[in-house]
């Protein structure tokens, strides 16, 4: 891969890094459903208009808007609100494991050996990690996880669905997931006018860097490099995100490291690591975060 390339890849995997600590951030704003909905609105208004897709398409595209849209990203921001940062972004990179399971379930995949020890490397990380203080409480790691299984199964239906462009893609998905975010943050949370009327540089940042920097932008440059190159020298970058994010944790938000999420980091990363290097993918993934 030309350095420059490299480099733009790396960039990506450090704006992912980072949008897990603006996320915790934004939601200690905003109400995080409201934080989501805010963030769908801007993706939509950005994209939509620039990226038209057939009628035949939009079925398709309101399912993947409750799975990808509402399951993950709003499980995520609720989750990452009462969870610590590193933890969090390591509990979400699960979707990995989980879509691998899912896709031996239901599309007759063969695990084989090495993707085998890979899912028993990842949910031993978990087990650690469950041992350690820095797990959150079991509503905000199921949570977490659940946004993770809205990944995966996103990854199954984005692989069986229609060919639809990356960038409208995230745009529908966005503007079918506002509507159902809002309504969850109206009956769920309260005081966000208030919010809003009270929302400083740290909530509309979060706003803006969670739509534009992490799903516009970064999305952008990553299925560019997904079109110039072989999947397996682009994707094994997803594996710094974790790393990565734990380290901004420790170095922004104050959190501890401590052995077990040392341990227990290490091992989903390697388990994700040898999935993830024997996948080939016939269609470009969704980003995580």
């Amino acid at each position: 891969m030309p350095l420059k390339d490299l480099a733009l890849g790396l960039g990506v995997v450090a704006i992912w890094a980072l949008n897990i600590i603006v996320i915790k951030l934004g939601v200690a704003a905003l109400p995080p459903l409201l934080l989501t909905t805010l963030r769908f609105a801007l993706v939509a208004a950005l994209l939509v208009p620039f990226h038209p897709v057939a009628r035949h398409q939009l079925p398709f595209l309101a399912l993947l808007s409750v799975t990808f849209g509402t399951l993950h990203f709003a499980m995520l921001f609720i989750g990452l609100g009462q969870a610590e940062a590193g933890t969090g972004a390591i509990l979400v990179q699960m979707g990995t494991p989980f879509a691998t399971l899912l896709a031996v379930l239901f599309l007759k995949e063969k695990l084989g050996p090495r993707r085998l020890a890979g899912l028993l490397l990842s949910f031993a990380g978990v087990v650690v990690l469950a041992g350690g203080p820095t797990l959150p409480a079991p509503l905000p790691t199921a949570l977490l996880l659940l946004s993770a299984l809205g990944w995966a199964v996103s990854q199954l239906l984005i692989k069986q669905g229609p060919n639809v462009s990356p960038m409208a893609l995230a745009g529908w998905v966005a503007l079918f997931a506002t509507p159902q975010v809002a309504l969850g943050s109206w009956w769920f949370e309260r005081g966000q006018w208030a919010a809003l009327a009270s929302a400083g540089w740290q909530a509309w940042g979060a706003v803006f860097y969670t739509a534009v920097m992490s799903s516009i932008l970064a999305y952008g440059i990553w299925y560019g490099l997904l079109r110039r190159h072989p999947v397996n020298r682009v994707v094994p970058m997803v594996l710094l995100v974790p790393v990565l994010a734990v380290g901004l944790g420790m170095l922004l938000l104050g959190d501890p490291l401590g052995p077990h999420k040392l341990v227990g980091g290490s091992l989903v990363v390697a388990g994700i690591a040898l999935i993830v290097l024997r996948l080939g993918a016939r269609k470009p993934r969704a980003g995580r975060t």
